[in-house]
């Protein structure tokens, strides 16, 4: 089977991680974690996800003109992503995350966007004919709104699927006007309370949220329950509950990246919407297993034999 095209337009982050028995109260200083360094950034796990689990991914970013940057993009490259279109911004560094991640694998991260919040509509524009000839594009919200709705839009015309991880959470709604080209929505819990109103608790809220997301444009809601699995509703009239796997968790950062790149995989590959889910959720069960954003991101190998 020939790997099917997708374009992720996003961020690239460096992930400063320190590993703790317990994330610190406000104030609160906690001695003796470990630390470690990963290349992150939701756009950029996600490129990453998607490769790994059999995409031939374009990736459409911004990073500094710094040593950060250069060591990220080298590191896409080696995954057989095409690079081409990330740019070297000479005023604002490379992102950056902080995150603290507890004995039980939640984490709290705060980020530093720097050139992600640079990455313009031109960008997007430059890599036209790559969006056009793709399956599925990929995007988040850690870039500005404006470029998100562009490169949705820049898909949708040309009949490219739009698959949107609405996170980090948007702190007011999202515009009807970006809505409106997004096929699949694919938000956790708490995004999805922040989209609907509806406090997402287990599968019932669940159900209620996406019906809201269904009536505010997507084509197919996806709400993510980290554990308890997840709920899918579409306008063809499907209704699904994906149970997770059951797995010891080290670590949760990416792993919503690793469902994302994954999930993004199995619909251009045609699989059933049932089918991409599970895959997207075997992928995100594996994540977890692993300390680290890209570092935990499974391999078409790892997720068919999971």
């Amino acid at each position: 089977m020939s790997q099917p095209k997708i374009v992720v337009v996003g961020s690239s982050n460096t992930d400063m991680i320190v590993k703790a028995a317990r994330i610190p109260a406000p104030g609160e200083t906690i001695v003796g974690g470990s630390f470690t360094s990963a290349a992150g950034g939701k756009g950029a796990n996600q490129a990453v996800a998607a490769a790994r689990a059999g995409g031939a991914v374009v990736f459409v970013a911004r990073v500094g003109n710094d040593m950060l940057g250069a060591q990220a993009v080298d590191g896409y490259a080696k995954e057989a992503i095409n690079v081409s279109y990330i740019q070297r911004d000479c005023e604002l560094a490379t992102g950056v995350a902080l995150i603290m991640v507890d004995s039980t694998g939640n984490n709290s991260i705060s980020v530093a966007s720097g050139a992600n919040f640079a990455l313009s509509v031109d960008d997007v524009q430059a890599a036209k004919d790559e969006i056009a000839s793709a399956q599925i594009m990929v995007l988040q919200l850690e870039s500005p709104l404006e470029t998100v709705e562009y490169a949705a839009k820049l898909a949708h015309d040309a009949n490219v699927k739009v698959l949107l991880d609405p996170a980090p959470a948007p702190s007011d709604p999202l515009p009807p006007s970006l809505l409106q080209y997004v096929d699949i929505i694919k938000p956790n819990e708490n995004e999805a309370e922040k989209l609907t109103g509806v406090k997402v608790t287990d599968q019932t809220s669940a159900q209620v949220a996406a019906e809201k997301l269904l009536e505010l444009g997507a084509q197919i809601a996806i709400v993510t329950l980290g554990s308890a699995g997840s709920y899918v509703a579409s306008k063809s009239g499907e209704r699904l509950y994906v149970p997770a796997r059951l797995v010891d968790a080290v670590d949760a950062t990416a792993a919503g990246d690793a469902y994302t790149g994954a999930l993004a995989v199995a619909l251009a590959e045609n699989k059933s919407l049932k089918d991409a889910v599970d895959f997207a959720t075997k992928a995100a069960s594996l994540s977890v297993q692993k300390l680290g954003a890209q570092p935990s991101l499974p391999t078409r190998a790892e997720i068919d034999v999971f």
